[in-house]
């Protein structure tokens, strides 16, 4: 099965976004909170973890789904939408969070008749 995410074209971006902020890959890792040996790992074509990737894409404002092949993008489902939407609210405590998830899935249940 081909790779899915497109971790030269990940690279690449990365690098467009250093070239025009002008700075190092050391820099990058440092802005981005991850360790230089990341960068140095995706750069030989080893894909990034999750955390890694998540770190970059806040740092450079990119969007994981660009750098995804091998098909169409699903959407996600409304629960999953609702679900990330309340775990990100910072207003929100994580148990917070999870009793409104919890609500939110008991009456989408319900009223989907499922």
């Amino acid at each position: 099965m081909a790779e899915r995410f497109d971790n030269e074209a990940f690279y690449a971006a990365l690098n467009a976004t250093r070239l025009s902020r002008q700075l190092t890959w050391k820099d990058v890792a440092e802005q981005a909170g991850i360790s230089a040996s990341t960068l140095t790992r995706i750069g030989q074509g080893k894909r990034p973890d999750i955390d890694g990737l998540a770190a970059l894409l806040q740092w450079s404002g990119l969007k994981a789904e660009t750098f995804i092949r091998d098909g169409e993008i699903a959407e996600a489902e409304p629960l999953a939408r609702v679900t990330a939407l309340l775990r990100a609210d910072p207003n929100l405590s994580p148990e917070n969070a999870k009793v409104l998830e919890d609500i939110v899935a008991a009456t989408y249940s319900r009223l989907r008749g499922t």
